[in-house]
C-alpha cells in the first residue's frame, strides 16, 4: 500500500535531504528553493508518498486555477517539478505511486495534474520508469520543449573542438581583446546588462527580481555562481550557473552589453564556464531552452549549437482527471491510502 500524505514542514523536516539523495532530485524541487518565494504567491500541496512507514517518494506542487479548472501543478514556482524518487526505485513502485497521485487528485476534487520532468541527464540512474507509468495511466504531453546540452569531456580542448569555428574564432578574438573571465558577487551590475538586454530583444522581465536572485545566492552559495566577462574593470557580460545537481550545471540566465558586442564576452565566457564545469565534475551543462510552448527561436539554437550542445526534451505531461471509480480509504489526520 501507499500512503499519500500532504506536506507539513513540521512533520516532514527529512525532504531536502531525501531530494539530494534521489535519483531524479535537483534544487528547484528543494524546500529551501521552493519556499524563496514570498507568501501568497502559490498555494502549496506538496504531497509525500510512504510505505510501511518510509517515505518512498516526494511530489513538489501547487493548487493552480485556470479559469474553472482547478490544476494540481508541479510546479509553477520552479523549473522542474515531478515525482522524486530514490535510486533504483523498480517499474512495480513507480506504477503504485503514478496510481496513488492519481487517485489522491480524484478525492482531492482536481480537474488535472500536471508535472515539468527533469530531462534525463538530471538522473543519475537513466530509466524511464516513471514516464511509462504517467503514460500507462492516462497523461498525455502538454508540451514538448528542447534544451540545449552539451556532455562534458574529461578536458576543455576535447569540449573545445566541438565548437564550430566561428566560435573558437569568436573567443580568441576577445581574449586578443583583453576579455577576461572571473566569477563575481556583482550581481546589481550583472543584473543591469540582463534587464536591459531583455527589454531590447523581447520586452520582458527577468524570472527573478534582483532581491529574489540574491536571496537565491544567499540560500545557495556554492550552486549559484555569476561569471562575468570583463573590459579591464567594466563588466560586458555575464552569465548566472545553478549547479542543478551533483551531474548538471545550468545557465540560467545568460546576457551581455549590446554596446560591447564586438568583445565576444558571451563566448568568452562560456569558455572558461565549460573548463570550470569540468574541473568540478560536471557531467553536462545544460544551457537552457530555446522554446516557448514549443515554438523555437531558431537564431538562439544556432548560437547554443555552435559550442557543440545538442537538444534534449524538457517535457510537460498532464492528465485529465476522471471522477469516477474512486478507490479510496482514509486511515488518518491527512492521510489518504491507495491499495
Amino acid at each position: 500500500m501507499i500512503d499519500v500524505l500532504l506536506y507539513n514542514e513540521n512533520e516532514h523536516g527529512f525532504w531536502d535531504d531525501f531530494v539530494r539523495q534521489a535519483n531524479n532530485g535537483t534544487i528547484f524541487h528543494e524546500r529551501k528553493f521552493i519556499n524563496y518565494h514570498p507568501k501568497g504567491r502559490f498555494k502549496d500541496h506538496s504531497l509525500i508518498f510512504m510505505e510501511k512507514g518510509k517515505p518512498v517518494a516526494l511530489f513538489p506542487a501547487v493548487e493552480f486555477i485556470d479559469g474553472s479548472k482547478r490544476i494540481l501543478y508541479s510546479h509553477r514556482g520552479s523549473s522542474y517539478g515531478g515525482i522524486v524518487q530514490p535510486l533504483n526505485q523498480g517499474v512495480e513502485k513507480n506504477v503504485k505511486i503514478v496510481k496513488a497521485l492519481g487517485e489522491y487528485a480524484k478525492d482531492q476534487s482536481f480537474d488535472s495534474i500536471i508535472m515539468t520532468l527533469p530531462p534525463d541527464i538530471y538522473n543519475h540512474q537513466l530509466n524511464n520508469y516513471l514516464e511509462f507509468a504517467c503514460f500507462r495511466e492516462g497523461y498525455t504531453y502538454l508540451k514538448r520543449e528542447i534544451t540545449s546540452v552539451l556532455k562534458l569531456e574529461d578536458d576543455i580542448d576535447k569540449n573545445l573542438a566541438k565548437f564550430k569555428s566561428t566560435h573558437r574564432t569568436a573567443y580568441r578574438r576577445g581574449e586578443k581583446m583583453g576579455v577576461k573571465v572571473r566569477e563575481t558577487d556583482d550581481y546589481k551590475a550583472f543584473y543591469a546588462i540582463l534587464k536591459n538586454n531583455l527589454k531590447i530583444r523581447h520586452s520582458v522581465e527577468p524570472t527573478h527580481t534582483l532581491n529574489e536572485l540574491l536571496a537565491l545566492k544567499k540560500l545557495y552559495p556554492e550552486q549559484i555562481r555569476l561569471y562575468g566577462a570583463y573590459l579591464e574593470e567594466t563588466m560586458i557580460a555575464g552569465i548566472v550557473m545553478f549547479d542543478a545537481n551533483e551531474l548538471v550545471t545550468l545557465a540560467f540566465y545568460i546576457s551581455h552589453d549590446e554596446d560591447y558586442q564586438k568583445y565576444r564576452g558571451v563566448n568568452v565566457l562560456f569558455k572558461d564556464v565549460i573548463a570550470d564545469s569540468i574541473k568540478r565534475g560536471f557531467h553536462y551543462l545544460d544551457y537552457g531552452i530555446f522554446t516557448v510552448n514549443m515554438e523555437p527561436n531558431y537564431g538562439l539554437a544556432r548560437f547554443k549549437e555552435s559550442f557543440g550542445s545538442g537538444g534534449v526534451f524538457r517535457d510537460t505531461i498532464q492528465l485529465t482527471i476522471d471522477p469516477t471509480s474512486l478507490k479510496l480509504r482514509w486511515t488518518g489526520k491527512g492521510q489518504l491510502t491507495i491499495s
